[in-house]
């Protein structure tokens, strides 16, 4: 080995600024500028160094240098040990507790996995973050303390396939059984068992606040919404504390996601957001274990350096946690920079085959690159380098990231945390390319764990993975019982007692709907008209909170600016240029509107963040969020569902609603089916009102349900941008309006004897069915019946439930709505929407038996043209209506069979290619 120079010497300072500016073309200026900032630092301190080194910056662009400091720090920690904060825990009890968590849920999934072999389940993945959650529960983590004076605790995003460790910590402390664990993954086994007597609970399989409400606070199991999520919780909570609303507070809103989720859009999309509004209150812990499902997350790369130039690039404050206390040493000794040189040309595949190779392997392989890096472990064992700890696995490093993170102000801060994914798992899964498919360990490698972590365990009772829980007494319960004490209590816990909030009198925010009298407007108009009174009302106004993707003037809701303010954490610094004007856009530190820009999935992600304040905050809010419906259930169908996991409570406002409604816009922006998407989620309620007063009366209802009630459903509701003539409503149409389906009074009476038919009509298309029963009746001398379906969806649903209970032996005789609507109409039934078929036909199994049942919709790409045009070319105009009502009645026998030939020829129709095939 060639020796190198003494430490101090000329020629060792040579060497060691060869090595670190390789070409300096002049080593001595170099040398002296280093020194000159060295000098700096000491004498005029970090603030006056920055100060200057900015304007060498500025000036190095006037010059035109072309130069920018670079964003990527050299692959070690943020954070050098004499800037460490002090662990205040009590080391060996932590790390004793974080043992015991990684073996309770190793045996939960591997003993499931022995049992039912189909379960699955993850091992390696919390393997690899248990450290990283345990610091947060022993010593950052608040949980809310009611009463005067309570934190209101903070919001913690765990990542999904880590939830078998938060389980095994909820065992613990009590919360979970024994039993319970033996149900991880076996929810409905469990509800069987209970009605029989057995007290144990099914344990889901990620973060599912449906399943388990009184656990979870929020689903993350899907991979990147759970990073856009926390950063509009985050928001959310700032804007509730500037409205007055919460007070200002030090609560915070961890996020704990993984290295390979990061490659999702949704992931990084609020970035910038949480920058800009100078969130502070959030922190992300990002696990690197370098691997996603199924190989490196970055094998020709290093994640943690691309992540780092991303966030400070968007403006966040980076801590890189990369190496543990063993390094210490290591780096102290290594004069030449050797490590740091070693680690700069060493991508994560080859990090992650460290991971899965023994002291030996690394010793040859990294170790032995170099005399220097070899002389840095010559006096160390191989199983010594073996044990060479990440940062994300030593309990000191991880505290001093975490206390550095709550001390920052000004910016959101994210903590890159190398580890490794199977941590402890052995040569079957520590750093294994198939180590996220882990589901069980064999007998080698559950002693081997269970000595690596020290565990007081017999050989037997590891081999039978026995769960393991220290005496009530024992040092370790003391301390977990004490740190959560102290931090107000177990986390995580979901709470929903939120006070409810006074529901108006519909007729003090509706009455113009209700008695419309005629008057001429677009159901788009009646909610903005409604919205405003709403915001009106004492109680319920300042809880309410409207938003919108930057489409409020589109639908009219212009006027809201001077009305309530659009939210501005900053308030309005410039004067806008329509300050003149009644409707000048005002933003407010204290607005009321969210006005997010052009980002679907933002808005939703503020929608829920509001749509959960009662869980969240234990404030109840009531959101309505307003955009074009083929920009929901499409677009961001995910966070939709993800929401309603969450239970989340408000309006969902699908404007410019149907497949013919938005003239001129087309193929993207026509929306024919979010009904039927809507019908899939469970707790979605949905409605497609025709008129003003359906409309008013399904907002009393749903604020009736969601801030009364307290029920755990949300509302979607379509409205239309197309005028009309709105009548006042019917009486006694309330309970149909409000049931999904009732009788309007007839538009057009035929003397009878005469044919008679029923046709259905919803939204935009209800008003062309009122149209075709006029024609029924002044061409063809046919009675038509006309009926309003509000929601297809929910008449559906009323109807399933009944038909099970009748087959099971519940409620024999209970006849479903929408039968009884229909049952004493007569001839045969026509119903059309502005949907696809699909929706209609829900419909079918509750139509009176013996009844012809025929459906017409929009089916197809969407086309530009007028509404007429496009109405005629999906075939849900007037005369389509009317052919097919004819030609059912000729098939039923009910009038002359040349009926439908001599319509055809009236109104010109005949067969071309199907619409939906275009």
């Amino acid at each position: 080995m060639t020796s190198l120079p003494a430490p101090g010497t000329p020629e060792f300072e040579a060497l060691l600024h060869a090595i670190r500016f390789p070409g300096d073309t002049d080593a001595a200026e170099t040398r002296e500028w280093l020194d000159a900032l060295a000098t700096l630092v000491r004498e005029g301190g970090p603030e006056r160094a920055r100060f200057v080194l900015g304007a060498l910056q500025d000036e190095a662009r006037r010059h035109a240098l072309a130069w920018q400091p670079q964003r990527q720090t050299p692959y070690l920690n943020t954070i050098a040990l004499q800037d460490q904060a002090a662990f205040p825990g009590h080391l060996e009890i932590e790390q004793r507790l974080a043992a015991i968590m990684r073996w309770n849920a190793l045996a939960m999934v591997v003993r499931a996995n022995q049992r039912q072999g189909e379960l699955g389940g993850h091992i390696s993945s919390y393997a690899s973050a248990a450290d990283l959650f345990e610091v947060g529960f022993n010593h950052f983590f608040r949980a809310r303390a009611d009463g005067p004076g309570g934190h209101g605790g903070d919001l913690v995003f765990f990542q999904p396939h880590s939830a078998p460790g938060v389980y095994a910590r909820a065992f613990l402390e009590g919360r979970l059984s024994e039993a319970d664990l033996e149900h991880y993954r076996q929810e409905v086994a469990a509800a069987v068992e209970r009605a029989r007597g057995a007290t144990a609970r099914g344990l889901c399989s990620y973060p599912h606040p449906w399943l388990m409400p009184d656990f979870w606070q929020f689903p993350t199991g899907s991979m990147g919404l759970g990073p856009l999520s926390a950063v509009y919780q985050a928001r959310f909570m700032r804007y509730l504390e500037h409205r007055g609303l919460l007070p200002a507070s030090d609560r915070r809103i961890w996020g704990f996601f993984g290295d390979g989720e990061m490659d999702e859009p949704e992931s990084l999309a609020g970035l910038s957001l949480a920058t800009r509004e100078r969130l502070d209150n959030l922190v992300f812990v990002v696990n690197c274990n370098l691997q996603r499902l199924d190989g490196p997350v970055r094998g020709n790369g290093r994640i943690i350096d691309e992540l780092e130039t991303v966030f400070a690039g968007a403006g966040w404050h980076v801590i890189k946690l990369v190496w543990g206390s063993d390094w210490d040493a290591l780096f102290a000794r290594d004069r030449t920079q050797a490590l740091a040189r070693a680690f700069a040309r060493t991508v994560d595949g080859q990090f992650q085959t460290f991971s899965a190779k023994d002291g030996a392997y690394n010793r040859e392989r990294f170790f032995g690159q170099s005399p220097e890096l070899e002389a840095l472990v010559n006096a160390m064992t191989d199983d010594e380098i073996d044990r060479l700890h990440r940062g994300g696995h030593d309990l000191v490093k991880i505290h001093a990231a975490y206390a550095a993170a709550v001390a920052h102000h000004g910016a959101p801060v994210v903590i890159l945390a190398k580890t490794m994914k199977g941590y402890g798992m052995g040569a079957s899964g520590q750093g294994r390319m198939t180590t996220h498919q882990q589901k069980t360990l064999e007998g080698p490698d559950l002693l081997d764990f269970v000595r690596r972590f020290r565990l007081p365990m017999s050989d037997a009772d590891a081999l039978a993975q026995r769960f393991f829980r220290p005496a009530d007494d024992s040092p370790e319960m003391h301390h977990l019982r004490r740190r959560r004490a102290a931090l107000g209590g177990p986390l995580p816990a979901r709470q929903a007692d939120a006070p409810g909030l006074p529901v108006p009198a519909v007729e003090s925010f509706g009455a113009f709907a209700l008695q419309a009298e005629g008057k001429e407007m677009s159901t788009t108009m009646a909610f903005v008209r409604l919205l405003s009174n709403l915001l009106k009302a004492p109680e319920l106004g300042p809880r309410i909170v409207p938003i919108v993707a930057d489409e409020a003037r589109t639908f009219g809701m212009a006027s809201l600016f001077r009305q309530v303010g659009i939210y501005a954490p900053e308030g309005q610094r410039y004067e806008p240029e329509d300050a003149a004007s009644l409707m000048s856009y005002r933003e407010a530190r204290d607005g009321q509107i969210l006005e997010e820009g052009i980002s679907e999935a933002g808005a939703l992600a503020s929608w829920t963040a509001a749509a959960t304040s009662h869980s969240t905050h234990g404030l109840t809010m009531l959101p309505f969020y307003i955009y074009y419906s083929m920009f929901g259930f499409q677009r961001v169908g995910d966070l939709i569902w993800a929401a309603a996991d969450q239970r989340s409570r408000g309006f969902l406002i699908g404007a410019t609603s149907g497949r013919t409604t938005l003239g001129g816009e087309g193929l993207q922006h026509q929306d024919g089916h979010s009904h039927l998407v809507a019908g899939t989620v469970p707790n979605c309620i949905a409605w497609d009102p025709a008129f003003a007063y359906e409309l008013a009366l399904i907002v009393h209802h749903g604020m009736q349900r969601l801030l009364a009630m307290k029920h755990d459903v949300f509302f979607y509701l379509t409205v239309m941008n197309q005028n009309h003539a709105q009548p006042s409503m019917p009486a006694g149409a309330e309970e149909g309006v409000l049931r999904g389906m009732y009788r309007l009074p007839p538009p057009a009476t035929v003397a009878a004897p005469c044919a008679r038919c029923v046709l259905v009509g919803s939204g935009a298309i209800l008003h062309e069915v009122i149209e075709a029963a006029r024609w029924l009746a002044g061409h063809w001398q046919v009675q038509a019946e006309v009926c309003s379906a509000t929601s297809f969806s929910e008449l559906a649903r009323e109807g399933q439930s009944l038909e099970r209970a009748r087959v099971l032996g519940g409620a024999a005789n209970a006849v479903p709505w929408a039968t009884q609507v229909l049952g004493d109409t007569v001839g045969p039934i026509v119903a059309t929407t502005d949907y696809v078929r699909a929706v209609p036909e829900q419909l079918r199994a509750w139509v009176p038996a013996g009844r012809r049942y025929i459906t017409l919709g929009t089916d197809g790409f969407g086309r530009s043209d007028s509404r007429a045009m496009l109405r005629e070319f999906f075939e849900v105009s007037p005369r389509h209506i009317v052919l097919r009502a004819l030609q059912a009645l000729a098939d039923d026998g009910a009038v002359d069979p040349a009926l439908p030939a001599a319509a055809r020829a009236r109104y010109s129709l005949s067969a071309g290619p199907d619409p939906w095939s275009i």
